[in-house]
């Protein structure tokens, strides 16, 4: 298989990695218990899947603005995603 398109950084491995290792623990966490929608801040249904997607699409914002405010490196803006992914999957 030839992957010379990307850039394959071991950064970028290991984030690819984090989120099919994510998605696989959902699918497990959905298929052995269960989980009716609920009813958040956004007064809109979601399951812990439209969580996930919430948090990983929120968190792509985030990391934009963050470069494109203070640069490289990015530890903060991830700092700040993990609290976005904490909040959303608490709260939404």
């Amino acid at each position: 298989m030839n992957l010379s398109w990307m850039a394959w950084t071991t950064g970028t491995a290991i984030f690819f990695i984090c989120i099919f290792v994510a998605l696989i623990i959902m699918t497990i966490w959905a298929i052995k218990w269960p989980q009716a929608p609920r009813v958040g801040i956004l007064r809109i249904k979601t399951t812990p899947g439209d969580r996930l997607f919430l948090s990983l699409l929120g968190s792509a914002f985030i990391c934009l603005g963050y470069l494109a405010v203070f640069g490289t490196p990015i530890y903060g803006g991830m700092v700040l995603c993990l609290f976005y992914a904490i909040a959303v999957f608490r709260w939404v």
